[in-house]
């Protein structure tokens, strides 16, 4: 997803900046109170958020695709890759919580 105006001013520092953003251009911003940054440091600042989203494309994808880290956990366990003492431990809630 595109990174907005609001996202640049925060990242820029202005998280207490007080404006009012109509749409998402710098001349939809009305600078209530201090600070106020450039149109050119916002739009460097989205350039620079864009770049890092590309940057991190592939965890959200990845994120989106492999299994829940309990089912990671559940066939590690399962395939007898703990060692015993935490094989133990998981056996005994699984033992106290049985699946109905």
């Amino acid at each position: 997803m595109k990174p907005t105006i609001m996202q640049a001013i925060y990242s820029l520092g202005g998280e207490n900046a007080v404006i009012r953003v109509v749409g998402d251009t710098y001349e939809g911003i009305e600078w209530i109170d201090k600070p106020k940054f450039t149109k050119t440091e916002i739009k460097n600042e989205l350039k620079k958020l864009e770049e890092l989203e590309k940057f991190n494309e592939y965890k959200n994808l990845r994120a989106r695709e492999y299994p829940s880290i309990g089912d990671q956990l559940d066939a590690l366990f399962h395939a007898g890759l703990f060692p015993s003492e935490m094989a133990a431990k998981i056996q005994e809630v699984k033992d106290k919580y049985p699946k109905s």
